[in-house]
């Protein structure tokens, strides 16, 4: 272990252990590594570590607090570290593989829960898909829409914030636009139906069955593309 990694070990022990609690502000640099026995150097590096990881955050002008320490805030970083890994084909499918292990059964959670309004949401997002027909950017944008809806009636932030990383938005984008070019869409479209019929009978065994089809297709579509050792087209870039 380095000495930078034994630094950041210090200070998250201070956070996970209650005597630095969320919101708290951190002594200034020169005190914080006289308290920790550390140089300015490791204190500082060990400071922007974890700001990285969002444990705290750094105030310019003001000092260098923790943060709320929210699992929705903490996972943020795995969503980046997923983009990062699209060109990376095992590591594609081992997130495809964590998709399938969890989304059925969040699927089958949230028929447990859901209320008429988020049912009412599914569905819009399920009609949306229905008109977008060919236009990938609409595609994707409703499928996450669709599948956040769903896992968000769970009620489980930690969850959603988990499934919304691992899918990450530009693989779901390039997964939508191999599938239309090879003409599968309607049978996915399908499929999320299928998830939306379920959900509507409070059917927790028939709505994980469902979502578990869907992904497993998802999965095995992906799974032949790479086979195929052509790269899944990339989606256009993101206009603002």
């Amino acid at each position: 272990m380095s000495l930078t990694d034994k630094a950041i070990n210090q200070i998250r022990e201070l956070v996970r252990t209650g005597a630095l609690p969320p919101g708290s502000k951190l002594p200034p640099e020169a005190d914080l590594a006289a308290q920790l026995g550390l140089s300015r150097n490791l204190a500082r590096e060990a400071v922007k570590a974890l700001a990285v990881a969002r444990v705290l955050e750094v105030r310019r002008g003001d000092g260098t607090y923790v943060t709320s320490l929210q699992p929705s805030l903490l996972l943020e970083g795995l969503g980046g570290a997923v983009e990062l890994l699209q060109s990376d084909s095992a590591a594609l499918q081992d997130l495809m593989e964590v998709r399938r292990l969890l989304e059925p059964v969040a699927t089958a959670l949230a028929a447990t829960r859901i209320s008429d309004d988020q049912l009412a949401e599914v569905k819009c997002h399920l009609d949306a898909m229905r008109e977008a027909r060919d236009n990938v950017e609409l595609l994707n944008s409703h499928d996450a829409a669709f599948h956040r809806a769903v896992v968000a009636a769970t009620g489980n932030e930690t969850l959603l914030t988990l499934l919304e990383s691992v899918s990450g938005r530009t693989l779901r984008a390039r997964i939508w636009r191999g599938l239309v070019d090879d003409q599968a869409a309607g049978r996915t479209l399908a499929e999320h139906k299928a998830i939306y019929a379920a959900l509507a009978t409070r059917d927790c065994a028939l709505s994980q069955a469902a979502a578990l089809l869907h992904v497993s297709n998802t999965e095995q579509a992906l799974k032949e593309h790479l086979r195929s050792n052509q790269p899944l087209p990339f989606p256009p870039p993101t206009q603002n």
